[in-house]
């Protein structure tokens, strides 16, 4: 088990996140195991140039489900794609309090925080419990 300290900068999810309603985060990484600890922060200025505006508690991830995010097709999961527009896909929005919930929304918000990420990223979606 590791314990990882994880900022939050999507606006729309981060009192979601810190009064317990938001449960889920995609992350571009392989990195987290079941049962890893996380816990989130904000930041009062600028992200890595300002103190932190807040600190969760650590959550316990109990689901972790690897991803591959291709900007054109949609996601892949667990051998099946799924586009945009997928139920599937508008679902994990909604988890991930994507505002408007939509799938086009998600892949807006995903690949303008993973600017580096042209075209396909694989990642992570992490969903913890409270401890």
């Amino acid at each position: 088990m590791t314990k990882y300290n994880l900022s939050l900068t999507y606006a729309p999810k981060i009192q979601a996140v810190i009064d317990g309603r938001c449960r889920q985060t995609i992350r571009a990484t392989d990195k987290f195991v079941y049962d890893d600890l996380v816990s989130f922060h904000g930041w009062e200025g600028k992200p890595y140039k300002s103190k932190w505006s807040f600190r969760t508690p650590y959550f316990k991830l109990k689901t972790i489900i690897n991803v591959d995010f291709n900007k054109k097709y949609g996601a892949y999961i667990n051998g099946t794609w799924y586009g945009w527009d997928d139920p599937e896909i508008i679902g994990i929005a909604k988890l991930d309090y994507i505002d408007p919930p939509t799938g086009e929304e998600l892949k807006n918000v995903l690949f303008g925080l993973n600017k580096s990420k042209e075209s396909h990223f694989e990642a992570q979606i992490i969903r913890w419990s409270i401890l």
